[in-house]
């Protein structure tokens, strides 16, 4: 009899960045929907969600992911969830703010690291080269000798997942990849990217390398990494306009100090303004701007200030439920009438 492997991942309760658990259900059906896949517990106290006299979490199933990474395999996302039914409070997902009709893309950086050093930096503790060929390098010199195996596969197993990825590449700094994830729907694209950070840390275990989610593992003259916001509503789709946007930035500027403690921890070191976006004590948006805090597309110009918009300042580790819901109150702050 066939037996299907159903893998349960949730977040744990660390701060200021909480890690991915998982753990496998055998199941003798293979679920056509997250309905078919009951509850679960687990013991909280070893994932600081509970105590040890009363240490008993629950895993409610939220979203089915077919994985193709092992035979017969399930990726089934949860939320953490207390005894008594309610959301436990390390859930963010459980009050993100969610709109079918808010699409968001967000491009995840990171970077693939071996024995504490980035694949590629010389194994003495020097550097490699100064930043300049790498970003959508090819060939060995720039990008070694398994890094794009892995993120090719990677990519795959997220394609395979039904994640819409929209694009891969190699970032500026050595070592450094990204991969973009769109969706319609705040908390879809969050579990997007949940799920393909599982995808690709577990894809990464059998090649001795681990991901680096830090926002800036290196100081000095090299690229941190990002996770860029790019989002839409469908007012800013198909009404937008160059009076509404103004409003609309205001807003951002002045919910600054909001946005950055929503966008992740230590973002203080790659905001700096001398590399990826404006410094962490200011605001400023600008067209095609990759040193604005909001870099706006040609595009949006041009078609009467409609379309969608960049948000660059969270970063690589920041917690997407977080970071999609911060954006959302902000926009409702705007009237669009």
């Amino acid at each position: 009899m066939t037996k299907y492997k159903l893998e349960y991942i949730w977040l744990d309760g660390y701060q200021p960045v909480p890690n991915l658990r998982g753990k496998t259900r055998i199941a003798s059906e293979a679920p056509k929907s997250v309905e078919d896949c009951p509850e679960w517990g687990f013991d909280g106290s070893s994932t600081q969600q509970a105590e040890g006299h009363s240490s008993d979490c629950i895993l409610k199933p939220v979203a089915l992911y077919p994985d193709a990474g092992r035979p017969n395999g399930f990726i089934v996302m949860c939320e953490v969830m207390l005894p008594d039914g309610t959301p436990h409070p390390s859930n963010m997902r459980a009050t993100i703010i969610d709109d079918e009709n808010a699409w968001f893309g967000l491009e995840q950086e990171y970077f693939l690291f071996r024995d504490g050093r980035p694949l590629g930096w010389p194994k003495d503790g020097g550097f490699p080269s100064p930043q300049g060929p790498y970003y959508t390098g090819v060939g060995y010199q720039n990008v070694g000798d398994i890094a794009r195996k892995i993120v090719d596969e990677h990519l795959d197993l997220c394609l395979a997942a039904g994640i819409n990825h929209e694009g891969i590449n190699a970032e500026v700094a050595k070592g450094q990849w990204e991969f973009q994830v769109f969706a319609k729907g705040s908390k879809k694209c969050a579990d997007d990217i949940w799920v393909a950070r599982y995808l690709l840390s577990r894809l990464c275990e059998k090649y001795c390398i681990d991901v680096e989610w830090h926002c800036k593992p290196f100081k000095g003259d090299w690229n941190g990494s990002g996770m860029h916001c790019n989002f839409s509503t469908e007012y800013l789709r198909t009404v937008g306009g160059k009076e509404y946007f103004l409003k609309l930035m205001d807003a951002f500027e002045k919910n600054k100090d909001e946005h950055i403690a929503a966008y992740g921890p230590d973002n203080h070191l790659r905001l700096t303004g001398l590399h990826e976006t404006q410094s962490i004590d200011k605001f400023s948006w600008g067209v095609a701007d990759r040193g604005a805090s909001i870099r706006v597309p040609h595009s949006f110009v041009k078609n009467d200030y409609k379309g969608y918009l960049e948000d660059r300042r969270p970063n690589s580790q920041g917690d997407p439920y977080r970071i999609c819901s911060r954006v959302l109150q902000t926009i409702a702050e705007v009237p669009t009438e």
